[in-house]
This record gives structure tokens, C-alpha cells and sequence, in this order.
């Protein structure tokens, strides 16, 4: 499995960031300074999600 890291993410030991990778037409994501953890969702689950989090659906969560 071939994870890919955002060009966004920090170079050196502090660059923490989400990893993706897709395997047999799901997604994959984890958090690479827990890579042991992953969450597996859909190409359209995840397209959902992140246009809630554009739009600003989930805002309410963070208070």
C-alpha cells in the first residue's frame, strides 16, 4: 500500500499529518504519528465530508 502525504504537511520530525492511500476502490486515511490507526471510508463518503468541512457544516462541533 503506497500512502501519500499532503505538499502541505512540514518537513523533519514534526511533520504530523493525515496519510492517504487507496486500495480496492476505498480510501484509507490515518494520522502518521499513529499510522497503526485507520479509517477506511468510500471515495464519495470522503467527498462528502470534506465539502461539509469547506462549507462549514461542522463548525458547531468545535465549540
Amino acid at each position: 500500500m503506497t500512502w501519500r502525504k499532503s505538499s502541505f504537511s512540514g518537513h523533519g520530525e514534526t511533520n504530523d499529518c493525515v496519510e492517504l492511500a487507496a486500495v480496492c476502490g476505498e480510501i484509507r486515511l490515518r494520522e502518521s504519528d499513529t499510522p497503526a490507526d485507520i479509517l477506511t471510508t468510500t471515495p464519495g463518503s470522503l467527498g462528502t465530508f470534506i465539502r461539509a468541512v469547506k462549507a462549514g457544516a461542522l463548525d458547531y462541533l468545535g465549540r
